[in-house]
């Protein structure tokens, strides 16, 4: 299940958890390079803990995160953030702020005390407010947007960055489906320009459709790593998601599309482990 192609970021024998409780253990994965990599699975699986690990917000207990090697708690906090930028799945703005002035925050790790605002500077910011679609509300104050403006803004933020690996968890939240199909168009094309990009998505369907690589997680583990259609199939989704299904081609796309079963499609998806094996023992 580890990916046989080669990627800049790898999580190796990592074990990560909050307080005492341990949410993965045991974790090998390799973020492939100038991919478009999506982790998917069931609610609190692992898949922003992981995200977390991989952005050096949460610190393995056992195991290493590398970057080119070498292990992210050595690089320095603007020599990171110049490699990874990071949306996480919550932000609060400061009261009173601006749409460009919360974008241009993801250029401080070009700042320096030499090196102040410049003329690439601002155009990574207008760069970053048109791709999505702010132009116009950039002198609007954020708290006066709503919830799905308000994330185009913390994305135009991570997008300013300029980083060559973009992680984001949970980035279609809060917006309807016209807007998350915009900002999974926008990851596309980010990623067809060669940028290596990882989100955390709850739609299957979409994962399957705009991923080039995915990493399937339940329990804390992974249970399945690869393309969309070695990935999405009739055994994995029942495995992962305990929902039985048929898995048809996408008619636009090519790609895998699962569609539940119309009766008894959701077997009990709070046991841990294979669903197949968990109802073969009950039944025993």
């Amino acid at each position: 299940m580890t990916s046989s192609e080669t990627g800049r970021l790898h999580a190796v024998d990592v074990q990560v958890g909050y307080d005492q409780r341990t949410i993965i253990s045991d974790l090998d994965v390799t973020i492939p390079d100038g991919s478009f990599t999506v982790i998917i699975g069931p609610n609190a699986c692992g898949k922003s803990t992981l995200l977390r690990a991989l952005s050096r917000l949460l610190k393995p207990t056992k195991g290493t995160v590398l970057l080119d090697g070498r292990d992210v708690a050595e690089y320095q906090g603007k020599a990171f953030a110049r490699e990874i930028g990071l949306l996480p799945q919550q932000s609060l703005a400061p009261e009173g702020i601006t749409v460009v002035d919360l974008v241009s925050r993801g250029r401080f790790p070009y700042q320096t005390l030499f090196k102040q605002w410049t003329d690439a500077d601002e155009e990574a910011v207008r760069g970053a407010l048109e791709a999505t679609r702010l132009v116009e509300l950039a002198h609007r104050r954020v708290e006066a947007l709503s919830g799905g403006q308000r994330q185009r803004v913390w994305i135009a933020m991570a997008l300013a960055q300029e980083t060559p690996i973009l992680l984001l968890d949970e980035p279609t939240t809060y917006l309807d489906l016209a807007h998350q199909l915009e900002v999974l168009e926008l990851c596309s094309r980010l990623n067809a320009q060669g940028r290596t990009l990882v989100a955390v998505l709850h739609d299957l369907n979409q994962a399957a459709r705009y991923a080039t690589h995915l990493i399937a997680m339940r329990a804390g583990s992974v249970i399945a790593e690869g393309s969309p259609a070695e990935v999405v199939t009739e055994e994995n989704v029942e495995r992962v998601f305990g929902v039985r299904s048929r898995v048809v081609d996408d008619p636009e796309t090519g790609t895998p599309m699962v569609v539940p079963l119309a009766v008894g499609a959701v077997q009990d998806a709070s046991l841990p482990g294979d669903t197949a094996n968990l109802r073969a023992q009950a039944q025993a």
